[in-house]
């Protein structure tokens, strides 16, 4: 599949560049980088919709408080992943965990080692929200649980949470590349737990979980807070990422909704990760 590069240069750069990612994260865009002044945003062409882009686009070049320039061009699926590969670096999580990709020697695998071939799926680590995933995933008792990953990328957090002793690992994603991907990286790593299914929340299985990861984007995750609710067991824990700090506190009202209990969040430059608890009793 191609994906849509949008490279935007608003003027003033801050606090605008802040402001468009989080107005283009609304509207389907996946993933943003930063490079010389400008934001690029990315976004597969089978969810760009031209008119809704187009629409908030125009609502900033209406804007007296700042200007800026915009161009899009297509990124065939070939150069993306030549893309992904000239630019991944070895992630570290703290003194925890290194996610390295297969050409990475063994000088740069250091301490828990999660080895991943990224092609078109997220996951990397290198994203704020997966490094926050991550680094709160280690802080966790995971020997024996059952854990759900919604909207899986890579499968690297479900790869972490079977290496941390998880006794099932169901992945779920909507794309297929993602799935293919999840399974190839599982095997990479040893894994033998992991389930990956194409989908969304209709595929998530009749089973309590006892803890379920969430990386997704605001949208997604308000409008499917209660079938985590109702497939967590009592006193599991949800984690939440792939939004704003901004968007805190409207998630976790919607949250108090199902019985879903803030415990504490956590913040990586202006991305956000929410803990929850699932309350015995109201």
């Amino acid at each position: 599949m191609d994906y849509i590069e949008y490279s935007l240069c608003p003027i003033p750069f801050e606090p605008w560049n802040e402001i468009l990612v989080s107005a283009l994260s609304e509207v389907g865009f996946e993933s943003f980088m930063e490079e010389d002044l400008k934001v690029k945003a990315y976004i597969s062409s089978k969810e760009e919709n031209v008119l809704l882009i187009n629409a908030v686009l125009e609502k900033f070049d209406r804007n007296n408080e700042m200007s800026f320039k915009w161009t899009k061009e297509t990124i065939k699926h070939k150069n993306w992943n030549e893309v992904w590969e000239a630019n991944f670096e070895p992630v570290y999580i703290e003194n925890s965990l290194s996610i390295v990709a297969p050409f990475h020697d063994e000088s740069l695998r250091k301490n828990h080692v999660i080895e991943i071939d990224p092609k078109m799926s997220f996951g990397t680590g290198h994203h704020q929200t997966t490094f926050l995933m991550c680094q709160q995933i280690f802080k966790l008792d995971l020997k024996d649980k059952r854990i759900l990953d919604m909207g899986t990328g890579t499968g690297v957090l479900a790869i972490l949470a079977e290496q941390l002793g998880a006794r099932e690992c169901i992945a779920i994603d909507i794309e297929p590349w993602s799935v293919e991907n999840t399974i190839y990286n599982a095997t990479r790593n040893g894994c033998k737990k992991i389930k990956a299914i194409e989908g969304g929340k209709s595929q998530i299985p009749n089973i309590l979980f006892d803890c379920i990861f969430a990386n997704i984007n605001k949208n997604v995750l308000k409008e499917q807070l209660k079938t985590y609710s109702d497939s967590l067991s009592l006193d599991g824990t949800l984690l939440l990422s792939g939004f704003f700090t901004s968007d805190v506190q409207e998630l976790t009202a919607h949250a108090e909704k199902y019985n879903l209990k803030t415990e504490s969040i956590h913040e990586k430059e202006s991305w956000a990760l929410i803990k929850l608890r699932k309350l015995i009793s109201l």
